[in-house]
């Protein structure tokens, strides 16, 4: 397969002068190209996936330090930022396809998968579909199923009442750049600002010429969000191959008593995970604050359990 094309990345604020270029590329996919972020050039591969209406920029924190010792390679999954024009269908499947591909592009596994929120489903469907394809797993703070939010009755309630004003912002736009930032900056969780969260909630804008709106596309979530739910029927499933669960201790709002999982839930889901608590961070700065990243970091480039 040809090489990836490399497109320019401007510097993120957070990122060490001397640390790995960040780098945007494009590998070949089912019916185009998906976006990639990459960190480092040499050393084991790690291939990321982000949540439902989110972007490889989710990894900013991370990228620069796995760099150092790996390939860290975070993609923009189907539907959403630099890959928010390829084509339907959505779906864990699909997007664990995509993975596949990204991770046969890089030189082929195993690879080592980390996956937030959505991501985490992502990575552990990828590794059910391409076992051979995957070492590891680190899951934050998703993966496991999530008990549907009580009294919602389509799927687009469930996600509102799941993720709040975040997935609200893709059905609107934007007359600034500045106006879409400052929807960040009013969430309680992004209280701990960081030019990480600035790069990831600018690069969040499609600049229309007149206006701006959200590079999420809304039937992307709205297709992937019945998966991420414990739907009645369901039973717990083991992952094929070794993983671990960062479970943020605050919640989606930085509520200190309503985590997103409670404590266990992943182990009683994925029988088999090392689950362990990241204290002092929520949903989103799990991965966009110094704290969670160094998590993160660690957890990657620890042996498996």
């Amino acid at each position: 397969m040809s090489g990836p094309v490399s497109e320019p990345a401007s510097g993120l604020t957070d990122e060490p002068v001397s640390g790995p270029i960040h780098r945007r590329e494009r590998v070949p996919v089912r019916g185009g190209t998906l976006r990639v972020g990459v960190w480092g050039e040499r050393g084991p591969l790690v291939v990321a996936a982000h949540g439902i209406t989110s972007s490889h920029l989710a990894w900013a924190l991370i990228g620069p330090d796995l760099g150092r010792d790996h390939r860290f390679v975070a993609v923009d999954l189907r539907g959403r930022g630099g890959s928010r024009d390829l084509p339907g269908p959505y779906g864990m499947a699909a997007h664990a396809d995509d993975l596949a591909a990204v991770i046969d592009h890089y030189g082929g596994g195993p690879a080592v998968l980390a996956g937030h929120s959505m991501g985490g489903f992502v990575v552990a469907e990828t590794a059910r579909r391409h076992r051979n394809l995957v070492e590891r797993l680190v899951l934050v703070d998703g993966g496991a199923p999530l008990p549907p939010p009580e009294g919602a009755g389509t799927v687009r309630e469930a996600i509102e009442r799941t993720v709040g004003p975040i997935v609200a912002r893709l059905g609107r736009t934007f007359a600034t750049r500045q106006e879409g930032r400052d929807l960040w900056r009013a969430h309680p969780a992004f209280a701990e600002w960081t030019g990480a969260c600035a790069a990831y909630a600018d690069y969040d804008l499609v600049d229309l010429g007149d206006r701006f709106e959200a590079a999420c596309r809304l039937e992307a979530a709205l297709a992937d969000a019945p998966e991420v739910y414990a739907l009645p029927g369901m039973a717990p499933a083991a992952l094929p191959v070794p993983a671990v669960f960062l479970r943020a201790a605050r919640g989606m709002l930085d509520e200190p008593d309503l985590p997103l999982y409670a404590p266990g839930r992943a182990a009683e889901w994925l029988p088999g995970v090392a689950e362990s608590t990241v204290d002092g961070v929520n949903h989103y700065t799990i991965t966009l604050s110094p704290r969670g990243g160094a998590a993160v970091a660690a957890a990657v480039r620890s042996p498996a359990p």
